[in-house]
């Protein structure tokens, strides 16, 4: 079966799971917001973390046999073990600015590590991010062997808790984690991901959830977001949802096209905040 282009956007925000709508619509509505754009480096995208790290390429982890690589930043005078951070990627992949958003989370005081789930490709235009973005729907155990490798990775570094975050594709992706790794998982962000309002995928997430979306997002409409945060509430899970009705899809990457700094400032600082509290 051939896979087309609407269908490859759809996946990009559901990883695991459809939202409770017209899947034709809503990819439809995912082809628009993604038609035009393309990452490009900004000043702020660049921005230095709070505190000297140090960062290096990793081989995290074994998949299919071949090693798989990612990108690990810490503290420079960290002393002691440090909680550990799973970094997922947009569906440009890892690029120069998730790992300066790396960087800024390991300066946080975490050891902060940037998987890699496109096997080192890194998309400059949508044509290409969909692409790999087939390769990954076409094969998602791998995926998750990738997410299981890095988990595995920060816990024998010494993390004494492990949180995952994650933007757009990353963010579905961070959900999932939170659903494959449920009793390991101790934090979970979610930047503008595919979410569910499935009770039984959600019941077996013990992790608190912070859950970042914008208003104006049609690919990740705010029915759906208010669907996924009712049952939450219904499970009495610990997440707060917060949406930015101003802002767009990808409204915190400052290297895209509908960057929002006002909404992008304080999504940072209730992340830090939330990860602090979660896991320090």
């Amino acid at each position: 079966m051939k896979i087309t282009l609407p269908a490859i956007l759809a996946l990009l925000v559901l990883p695991a799971f459809a939202l409770a709508e017209d899947e034709k619509d809503h990819m439809q509505r995912m082809a628009q917001e993604h038609k035009h754009d393309k990452p490009t480096a900004t000043p702020a995208a660049m921005a230095e973390p709070a505190r000297p790290v140090t960062a290096e390429e990793v081989t995290y982890g074994t998949v299919d046999g071949k090693p798989v690589r990612g990108y690990l930043a810490r503290p420079k005078d960290a002393k002691g073990t440090l909680p550990g951070l799973l970094v997922i990627h947009e569906w440009w992949g890892l690029n120069d600015n998730i790992r300066a958003m790396t960087r800024r989370l390991a300066g946080e005081g975490y050891q902060a590590l940037a998987v890699d789930l496109m096997g080192g490709a890194v998309a400059e235009t949508p044509d290409a991010a969909m692409k790999q973005m087939e390769a990954v729907s076409k094969d998602r155990a791998s995926a998750e062997d990738n997410l299981r490798d890095a988990y595995a990775f920060l816990e024998k570094n010494g993390a004494p808790k492990i949180g995952v975050i994650g933007w757009c594709f990353g963010g579905g992706w961070s959900l999932n984690t939170a659903m494959l790794l449920p009793d390991k998982i101790d934090a979970v962000v979610i930047y503008y991901g595919g979410v569910t309002a499935d009770k039984g995928k959600l019941t077996p997430i013990q992790a608190p959830i912070l859950g970042l979306f914008g208003g104006k997002d049609k690919g990740i409409p705010v029915e759906g977001v208010r669907a996924f945060e009712k049952s939450l509430k219904e499970l009495n899970k610990n997440a707060v949802v917060q949406i930015y009705e101003d802002a767009d899809h990808a409204f915190a990457n400052a290297s895209g096209g509908n960057y929002n700094a006002e909404a992008a400032k304080d999504a940072w600082q209730r992340t830090t905040a939330f990860l602090g509290k979660h896991l320090k």
